[in-house]
């Protein structure tokens, strides 16, 4: 994502809670992003910034920014929204494929999601689809992949973001999560290739064109 927001002459800022960095403030930005993590929504006591990064969530949502999350972070918004957020029956990582749903015509996604396309998948909690929200998309180990409020707060259980890079690096820190159960695959399967990076990442940089295009309307 990094790279579509410099090209565009954006400002970038980011936060490392688990350093004790301090959060932005409202008037410091217009988009909030909230990214994945292996901690779970309900580890606010393990974690105790977590508090504070839902408040800004809150927050952020109820100003009329941008919100977007990836996976933990989707986590984390559905839960500012009210919505129940639990361990999935299945764990799922590696590449699955997502079925669109049909009301996302009605929204600013419309025809931007290929039917079928395999994206890249690392959880083992879901979350309830917010008031308000329209379904994404389901995978056959997950029903809710996804939401989308106001055209403008969205949350992604999969990661369009994700490179090769990235998932080494996952694997490298979280291999003790490929257990081998029905939706976890292995490290050759996941790695092998390279090339089914480059179209979830085009898709990636699609959802940010239409949140941005909506925004500046």
């Amino acid at each position: 994502m990094k790279p579509y927001f410099i090209n565009k002459g954006h400002q970038l800022s980011s936060t490392h809670l688990y350093l004790n960095e301090p959060l932005p403030q409202l008037h410091d930005f217009d988009w909030l992003i909230v990214m994945g993590g292996p901690m779970e929504v309900s580890d606010k006591l393990h974690y105790p910034w977590m508090s504070k990064e839902k408040s800004l969530i809150k927050s952020s949502i109820e100003s009329g920014k941008i919100v977007l999350g990836i996976c933990l972070g989707a986590q984390f918004i559905a839960d500012a929204l009210g919505s129940k957020v639990y361990k999935n029956s299945y764990r799922e990582i590696g590449w699955f494929p997502i079925n669109v749903a049909k009301q996302l015509d009605n929204t600013i996604f419309q025809g931007i999601f290929p039917q079928g396309i395999e994206v890249f998948h690392w959880h083992g909690e879901t979350f309830g689809i917010p008031a308000s929200g329209i379904l994404v998309a389901s995978s056959e180990a997950c029903q809710n992949q996804g939401f989308i409020v106001e055209n403008r707060i969205v949350g992604l259980q999969f990661h369009l973001e994700t490179t090769l890079g990235s998932a080494k690096a996952l694997i490298e820190n979280c291999r003790n999560e490929l257990d081998g159960s029905k939706f976890v695959q292995n490290e050759k399967d996941i790695l092998e290739k390279e090339k089914r990076f480059l179209p979830i990442n085009k898709l990636m940089i699609a959802v940010l064109k239409r949140l941005e295009t909506n925004c500046a309307q």
